[in-house]
């Protein structure tokens, strides 16, 4: 029964890659796209990886990398804060919480919000914003994720997202969905494993409200100035497909190593190839682990993000938990981003 079970989750995967692809090979574009937070990676460990570590991510850092990897968080539950410096002085801040339900799997909510800070608000009759009058966008992205284990080697998870955005009196919402799995042990070797996400999958977003509202400029008659409304252009979202491979290995009694490579076809932007290593040394009750990654997009014409790097400091005392992690990402034209994570089991 199980072995079927897998065998149709697979099948399904295979076709939604292909129907996936093959859009995007015959329409390929790069251009705008609703919701670009929703690519915004959130967590440390993950982002030190490069974003490579699809086969791996566990826990509540999983919510966005691959839901299947919810499943393997340590503990009956797990917490998440993260705080992200982005590119033009926005912050990101992330939140997840997750628990373990038994035979029936695991269940996490997660919460991103953008800050954007105060933003002169201009008008066509003050384009200079001299009156003083700011404004600030609010970008907030929520998730719930499910994933369970089909077998001891395969697990499958699935996210459900609510995305808001308001500008000013302007504002659109949307929903997407994430789905990932993940088989360790592939091909029968210990430590190889496979992760698959498919990300991002909606309908697309257009801004509606009053700001949208202009006096109408009458050329001839005497009616009275009326209002017209733009009508906005709807935008798709940025659906992507991870597909990631990591092997890992313990090196004598103390130390463990993995690396991973990772795949990303975008819908609407370049093709993604990413690679990280990860490195720990295994101390009683104490782990100490670097990072090191890298994305590139050979057709695109520059690489806005670069390498990365990043480290963590993993405490455990009987059934609690806590992890430091660290990241940092080169960014071109931009302040580089660092990333501070904090990951409580119990």
């Amino acid at each position: 029964m199980k072995s079927h079970i897998i065998r149709m989750a697979i099948l399904i995967f295979c076709v939604v890659l292909l129907g996936v692809s093959d859009a995007t090979a015959q329409n390929p574009r790069v251009g705008g796209v609703a919701a670009p937070e929703l690519l915004i990676p959130v967590g440390a460990r993950d982002m030190a990886l490069g974003g490579s570590s699809i086969a791996v991510s566990k826990g509540v850092e999983a919510m966005f990398w691959n839901p299947a990897g919810l499943i393997r968080m340590e503990g009956s539950a797990q917490a998440m804060m993260s705080t992200m410096n982005y590119i033009a002085d926005i912050n990101v801040t992330y939140g997840a919480v997750a628990g373990k339900f038994g035979t029936f799997g695991d269940i996490g909510v997660s919460l991103k919000s953008l800050n954007f800070g105060d933003i002169p608000l201009t008008s066509d009759s003050d384009p200079e914003g001299l009156s003083g009058r700011f404004f600030s966008p609010t970008y907030i992205t929520m998730g719930v994720s499910y994933a369970r284990d089909l077998t001891t080697s395969v697990s499958v998870g699935v996210t459900a997202k609510l995305v808001s955005e308001q500008i000013d009196r302007v504002s659109s919402s949307g929903f997407a969905f994430d789905f990932g799995i993940q088989y360790r042990g592939l091909i029968q070797v210990e430590g190889l494993s496979v992760g698959l996400a498919i990300k991002n999958i909606g309908p697309g977003m257009k801004f509606d409200g009053p700001a949208l509202y202009r006096n109408a400029v009458i050329t001839d008659g005497s009616r009275p100035q009326q209002k017209y409304k733009v009508e906005a252009a709807t935008f798709e979202l940025p659906a992507t497909v991870d597909i990631g491979l990591t092997y890992e290995r313990t090196l004598g009694s103390n130390f463990v190593a993995a690396v991973s490579g990772a795949f990303v076809n975008n819908n609407l932007y370049y093709d993604e190839y990413r690679g990280g290593v990860e490195l720990g040394y295994n101390m009683e009750g104490l782990q100490i682990l670097g990072r090191a990654g890298y994305l590139n997009q050979p057709k695109a014409q520059e690489n806005v993000f670069g390498a990365t790097f990043g480290f963590g400091l993993a405490y455990r005392t009987g059934n609690t938990g806590i992890t430091l992690d660290f990241a940092y990402r080169q960014v071109e034209y931009f302040n580089q981003n660092n990333v501070f994570s904090v990951k409580v089991d119990f």
